[in-house]
């Protein structure tokens, strides 16, 4: 019934009073369903931006938790994020204009917005994508790079949960996930990592992140090219 007092039909008025109570509460099952399970939006990312503005040749996707920052819980402050050591210089290092840096994680909007207004007040972080923006797949929020806006032969994506990013696993380059160690010297080695990419200019990122998808550390991998590269000179 509509604010005038007239019955509102739908597609199953016709139906017998009992049929259409439980059609229409199947029919709200589903959207639910659906609404979890699947992206709020076909396209994640706005279009690449254009002159006179500079596109970042790269897109760079982060996780948030375990990677940039980490959860820490005691009973004198409740729940607080401690950010990575080098989380600075390495958002410094990687932002625009050579990587649009793009944080895509499975955490509630509610939780990321204000941990990311802190950890990044010079604003490298480009985009913002929570879990709405998931794929509901096999009991994981997985990213779904196909809905990014962007060309995938330009898109890395660092992660340490290869659930979450089991659709495009050639984007991605996996490490171990911070535990809160404070001798922690991933970012430093992930930035030289990132910027050598950028520095080669290479066509299809996926070339190389498939080679160190073969390592259980690429960045241990990538730290012992680079020694090696060292010795040759």
């Amino acid at each position: 019934v509509d604010e005038n007092g007239k019955v509102v039909e739908d597609e199953f008025s016709h139906l017998p009073i009992i049929q259409q109570f439980f059609r229409r509460m199947v029919s709200q099952i589903e959207y639910y369903n659906k609404m979890i399970k699947e992206p709020s939006r076909d396209k994640l990312l706005p279009d690449p931006l254009t002159y006179p503005y500079i596109q970042p040749p790269y897109t760079l996707v982060l996780e948030m938790t375990d990677l940039l920052v980490h959860p820490e819980w005691t009973y004198q402050t409740g729940w607080r994020f401690k950010k990575r050591p080098g989380v600075d210089k390495f958002l410094e290092q990687v932002g625009p204009p050579t990587f649009e840096i793009v944080v895509y994680t499975a955490e509630q909007g509610m939780t990321v917005f204000p941990i990311l207004d802190s950890l990044d007040p010079n604003g490298y972080i480009m985009y913002r994508l929570v879990r709405d923006a998931t794929d509901f797949i096999d009991g994981h929020h997985v990213k779904n790079l196909d809905c990014l806006n962007r060309d995938l032969k330009k898109v890395i994506v660092v992660d340490w949960n290869s659930n979450s990013v089991k659709l495009h696993r050639n984007n991605t380059f996996l490490i171990p996930r911070w535990k809160g160690n404070d001798d922690d010297t991933t970012l430093v080695d992930l930035a030289a990592f990132l910027r050598t990419i950028a520095a080669n200019n290479v066509d299809d990122v996926r070339d190389v992140l498939v080679y160190y998808r073969q390592f259980d550390n690429p960045i241990e991998a990538f730290r012992e090219n680079q020694r090696k590269l060292l010795e040759q000179k």
